[in-house]
């Protein structure tokens, strides 16, 4: 039997440490980091879970008011050309005394923003907006505007002198969180051109054009998700995600008999601010 001998020893160890080293990396790749990824992704989930057990914001109440207006845009007023708008006025309430009654650097709001936000509906039909709606004009029929970047950032008013100044024509919101969220949903243009028959000569200002331009309710039912983002003045952030299922139409009607006013008041952990660590 012949005998082999190595010649170069050096290269043959060297190659044998290149080898083992590569073993090495393929084990920390596909084993290793995963397991560590797994531990790190565990513990994130514990000081989050830890850091929220009892929150410092929650969403307490909604109310929502639901109606619709007819815009005549014939030179006539004849009520040939008509565009016809859904609009809901949103108010959100949160609650800072989960933690203390007294107002503290935790519980007191420093920034107020939203974002991430989609309306959609089973059709297709208008341009779906969502925006700051001054609370002054709760109930009433205000065109609104798409925010800027799909974003709405509040004021925070911090003193009585603010409060005083201040003419809510802008986002608007109490670093004591008295005051509600105020926002405004609309659907405009739903449908255009829209002529009263000759026999009715008369329009409904209200949910009711819905009805007498046969707009199908479920087609408009709509759901709003957006973010409501809220940085203390300990500068901790805060996320809430809403989601709204809003249906306009009920076992009496609906907004087909003029409008609809809804209001619950909430609790629970479904409806806590998460703190982001």
């Amino acid at each position: 039997m012949k005998k082999f001998k190595i010649k170069n020893e050096r290269l043959v160890f060297t190659l044998l440490i290149i080898a083992l080293f590569t073993v090495f990396l393929l084990y920390y790749n596909l084993v290793f980091s995963v397991v560590l990824a797994r531990n790190s992704f565990a513990n994130e989930m514990i000081a989050i879970s830890d850091e929220n057990e009892t929150p410092i914001f929650t969403v307490q109440k909604i109310l929502l008011y639901s109606n619709a207006n007819a815009i005549d845009n014939s030179k006539d007023q004849s009520l040939k050309d008509m565009s016809i708008n859904q609009y809901t006025d949103i108010s959100i309430y949160l609650d800072n005394t989960n933690t203390s009654s007294e107002l503290t650097d935790e519980n007191t709001i420093k920034q107020l923003y939203i974002d991430d936000i989609v309306a959609t509906s089973r059709a297709d039909m208008g341009t779906k907006i969502l925006n700051y709606k001054n609370p002054l004009d709760f109930g009433k029929y205000k065109m609104i505007e798409t925010p800027e970047n799909n974003r709405i950032d509040f004021n925070i008013v911090n003193t009585n002198s603010e409060n005083e100044s201040n003419d809510y024509a802008n986002p608007t919101f109490y670093t004591d969180c008295s005051n509600p969220i105020s926002l405004g949903y609309m659907n405009k243009d739903i449908l255009t051109n829209y002529a009263v028959s000759q026999d009715a000569n008369t329009v409904s200002f209200n949910g009711k054009v819905l009805k007498e331009a046969n707009i199908n309710l479920e087609d408009i039912n709509y759901t709003l998700s957006f973010k409501i983002h809220i940085v203390n003045n300990l500068n901790q952030k805060f996320v809430y995600q809403m989601n709204l299922n809003v249906g306009l139409d009920d076992d009496n009607g609906g907004i087909y008999n003029g409008y609809v006013y809804r209001g619950k008041t909430l609790s629970g952990n479904d409806y806590r601010f998460f703190k982001e660590i």
